[in-house]
């Protein structure tokens, strides 16, 4: 089985501009998630999704594989496919896994990587493969930023919402150390990786009804049919969204 990674980097961003090229500790955010990446076994490539030329210019300067994507295109989803389908197939030929990597993650675990291309060795068929933690912390429980899903027996996902699900019944609503003792909830971690042909296929539907009342993408896949399969991990995503969010990131490691 062949698979790379692709790491989308944009420049605008309404909350934090340039943010790929944003230094910390001496490295630029994109050059620290790429030689993250770059440990992972398993990988044929990785690339990174730019659709800048400043970006562009600092891959350049430190050696990084990249593939210069529109501006117009609406989403990492959409970045990953093009720069696979334009650039990378051209050639390299075809792959058989295509992981997106977030590029505002700057000390993902590569064993992070490493899981979600694994799970596609086993000979079941997947479309999309994720990652999923189980929640301990009440507070994350009942905050729609943080996307709990709900999976079946076999790990395949059956809902992803902003909401806590499923619903305790016969608790007190905003009980959540209760809720939390009489079921396992378990928290998205937006790393994915897809079948090459699937890929194509996500990146030509229509926007549906039940994405845009929870504003996620991953429910439109669901809706039209495709498998979507949550790994188990402890692996904690810490991502930057706003520049004080560096600050956050360098006490949590101690940077």
């Amino acid at each position: 089985m062949k698979a790379i990674a692709i790491i989308p980097a944009r420049y605008g961003s309404s909350r934090f501009e340039g943010k790929p090229l944003a230094d910390i500790m001496g490295k630029s955010m994109i050059r620290r998630v790429y030689e993250q990446v770059m440990q992972c076994e398993g990988l044929s490539g990785v690339w990174v999704a730019t659709d800048d030329d400043r970006i562009a210019a600092h891959l350049d300067g430190f050696g990084a594989r990249y593939c210069l994507t529109s501006p117009d295109l609406p989403n990492g989803t959409q970045r990953c496919y093009r720069a696979y389908a334009d650039t990378i197939r051209p050639a390299v030929g075809e792959v058989d896994v295509i992981v997106n990597v977030q590029g505002d993650e700057p000390f993902i675990a590569p064993q992070a990587v490493e899981t979600v291309v694994k799970a596609f060795e086993d000979g079941t068929d997947k479309d999309v493969v994720t990652l999923v933690k189980r929640i301990t912390e009440p507070d994350f429980l009942f905050d729609p930023n943080v996307v709990k899903v709900v999976r079946a027996k076999d790990g395949r996902a059956l809902y992803f919402s902003r909401q806590a699900i499923p619903f305790q019944r016969d608790l007190a609503a905003g009980d959540a150390a209760a809720w939390l003792r009489a079921t396992p909830y378990f928290k998205h971690i937006g790393l994915y990786a897809y079948r090459s042909k699937v890929l194509a296929e996500l990146t030509a539907l229509e926007t549906g009804r039940m994405e845009k009342a929870e504003s996620l993408e991953q429910l439109r896949w669901l809706e039209n049919g495709y498998t979507i399969y949550g790994c188990e991990t402890d692996y904690e995503s810490v991502s930057v969204d706003r520049p004080e969010d560096i600050e956050t990131l360098k006490k949590m490691w101690k940077l």
